[in-house]
C-alpha cells in the first residue's frame, strides 16, 4: 500500500508543488491532502491542479480542537510535511504524529531560525550578517521553531554581488531539489 502524505502550506506553495510532481506516478506514496491555514493561498489551487483534496483550518481549529489531528488519522496519513507553513504546530499533533512532521527551513540552521524567521526575513538577516555560505535545512518538527533533529542541509556560496532575489532563488533551487527526495528516502525507511 502507497505511504500517505499531508503537506501544510501557508502562502505559494512551490515546494508542495514539487512534492505533488515527484509523487504524482509513485509506487511509494502519493500526497493525499494539502492543508492551509490561509484560504487565500495558492497552494490550494495547486493541490486543485493536482486533483490533490485540501482542506483549510482557522486558528481555533488548529488550536483548540482535535479537528486537524482527526482528518490526518481518518486518511492514514503516514508523514506530515511543513512546506511553508508559518504557525507552530500543537502537541496533540506532534503527540499523534511522533517523528513523522518534517519541515523545510531557508536556512542552516541553528543560524538564523526561529520565531518570525521566515521567507525574505531570512535571507535579508543572512546578507546583513555577511555570511559566506546560507542553504536549506530539512528537519524533524518539535515543540520549538526551527529545533528539531536535523535530516539534510545543502548550502551554496553567498556570492559579494549576490542580492536578496539571487540566493532567495539558489535556496528555492536547493529546496526544491532536495525536499522531494528526502521525503522519499524517510518513506522508505518506515516499510
Amino acid at each position: 500500500m502507497k505511504k500517505r502524505i499531508a503537506i501544510f502550506a501557508s502562502g505559494s506553495g512551490s515546494n508542495a508543488q514539487k512534492i505533488m510532481e515527484h509523487f504524482k506516478y509513485s509506487s511509494l506514496a502519493e500526497v493525499a491532502l494539502v492543508l492551509s491555514n490561509n484560504p487565500e493561498a495558492y497552494v490550494l489551487q495547486r493541490a486543485d491542479n493536482f486533483e490533490v483534496p485540501s482542506h483549510v483550518f482557522d486558528r481555533h481549529a488548529f488550536y483548540d480542537t482535535d479537528e486537524v489531528v482527526d482528518i490526518l488519522k481518518r486518511l492514514d496519513i503516514d508523514l506530515v510535511v511543513l512546506a511553508g507553513f508559518l504557525w507552530l504546530v500543537p502537541e496533540n499533533l506532534l503527540k499523534a504524529f511522533p517523528n513523522k512532521i518534517i519541515n523545510i527551513h531557508p536556512a542552516l540552521l541553528p543560524k538564523f531560525g526561529g520565531k518570525g524567521m521566515y521567507g525574505d526575513r531570512v535571507h535579508k538577516a543572512v546578507l546583513e550578517a555577511g555570511e559566506e555560505e546560507h542553504g536549506i535545512t530539512i528537519h524533524f518538527v518539535n515543540e520549538r521553531f526551527d529545533e528539531g533533529e536535523v535530516i539534510h542541509q545543502a548550502k551554496f556560496k553567498v556570492e559579494p554581488e549576490d542580492t536578496l532575489e539571487i540566493i532567495k532563488f539558489k535556496g528555492q533551487q536547493l529546496e526544491h531539489q532536495y525536499f522531494p527526495k528526502v521525503i522519499e528516502n524517510l518513506l522508505r525507511k518506515y516499510n
